[in-house]
């Protein structure tokens, strides 16, 4: 039996309604209510997204207008997930990394109505912000947001070397570690011993192998989250947004398996420093064999995707913007099962270059 997912209830006074779907690209949110089960919450809410505000299902950004709970976030993101025709390869992706020794956001599929009237089958992604610190027993730091490809570790063509970030939790003074930290990455003199002080390594590796296993194409410029612990200050990275993965642009055309190359994509300035030096190499080497043979390969993934795949697919029926696709729905956990199989012998036969 397909177990029930979670039912969220949109609820909006006309005028609100109105007020929020005149300008799809305002960040303004405006009022509503949220029916969580049989829990009635105050919020404001908004689109979400770049170009995807131009689509007939759009995301949504919500926050709660009362005090949350000691163990509650004060938002949630609600990912259409519009254009990957599986919808469920933000989760997939994110349960993979997670399996790396990666925090990761947690995420969730809900099925959303507006006044009872079906939206869709939605994503619920959680934020990387002070509770998800807390959540995780993580000490307290800052959290930057790599909202645009600015994000590149780069010193090019940018007004401030902030660029492409936003400070989602902290302090403007921890902005000063934050430049340090990009500064050093593009100096040969201090690279070497400033690296290892302010980067958590470990970390940085095992998001890379992740993110080329998955060829999540548009994260390694962005799509990220960089968190500094204060106490130690040394930044590690989260990921976030793997909609465009396992062989889907974020258009959702197909990309083939051999697009992103072993060591990701070039713009990624660190990564490139990294990739440099020798003892970097071949710990990234170790990685990837590792997560080669035990965790990215169809044997160990295969389960996954046709559990996600059978236990989604009702609400695919249910939701009035795809049930129309369900053949296109079905052929999917192929489609992925193949990247899965060609990307692992790609790679494969790559490390030999490392």
């Amino acid at each position: 039996m397909t177990p029930s997912l979670p039912s969220f209830d949109l609820q909006f006074d006309h005028a609100d309604l109105r007020e929020l779907e005149r300008d799809v690209w305002s960040n303004t949110p405006v009022p509503a209510k949220l029916k969580i089960e049989e829990a009635v919450h105050d919020i404001h809410i908004r689109y979400r997204g770049s170009y995807t505000r131009g689509l007939k299902k759009k995301s949504y950004h919500i926050e709660f207008a009362t005090e949350p709970g000691p163990d509650e976030s004060s938002e949630l993101h609600l990912n259409a997930e519009s254009l990957d025709p599986s919808h469920f390869r933000n989760k997939l992706s994110l349960d993979f990394m997670r399996e790396l020794g990666i925090h990761t956001p947690d995420s969730e599929h809900v099925f959303v109505t507006l006044e009872g009237e079906p939206l869709g089958l939605y994503l619920q992604l959680e934020s990387v912000d002070e509770m998800y610190l807390k959540k995780r027993n993580l000490p307290h730091g800052t959290i930057y947001y790599a909202v645009s490809d600015k994000a590149d570790f780069s010193l090019k063509g940018k007004r401030g070397l902030t660029s492409g970030y936003q400070r989602k939790l902290g302090h403007m003074e921890d902005d000063h570690t934050l430049i340090h930290f990009i500064k050093s990455i593009n100096s040969p003199s201090t690279f070497q011993h400033e690296i290892p002080r302010l980067l958590h390594i470990e970390n940085y590796l095992r998001w890379l192998a992740g993110a080329v296993c998955t060829m999540n194409n548009d994260g390694f410029t962005h799509n990220y989250a960089l968190y500094l612990i204060r106490k130690d200050q040394q930044f590690s990275i989260i990921p976030w947004d793997y909609d465009a993965t396992f062989g889907r642009r974020v258009n959702g055309d197909i990309m083939e398996w051999d697009y992103v190359p072993i060591t990701g994509k070039t713009k990624n300035r660190l990564t490139t420093q990294l990739m440099k030096r020798s003892g970097y190499r071949k710990r990234y080497k170790d990685i990837l064999e590792e997560i080669l043979d035990t965790t990215f390969n169809v044997a160990h993934l295969e389960d996954k995707v046709m559990s996600l795949h059978s236990s989604l697919r009702p609400y695919i029926l249910m939701d009035p913007h795809y049930q129309k696709e369900i053949e296109l729905y079905d052929r999917e956990p192929s489609f992925i099962l193949q990247f899965i199989e060609d990307r692992g012998a790609y790679l494969r036969q790559e490390l030999r270059y490392l």
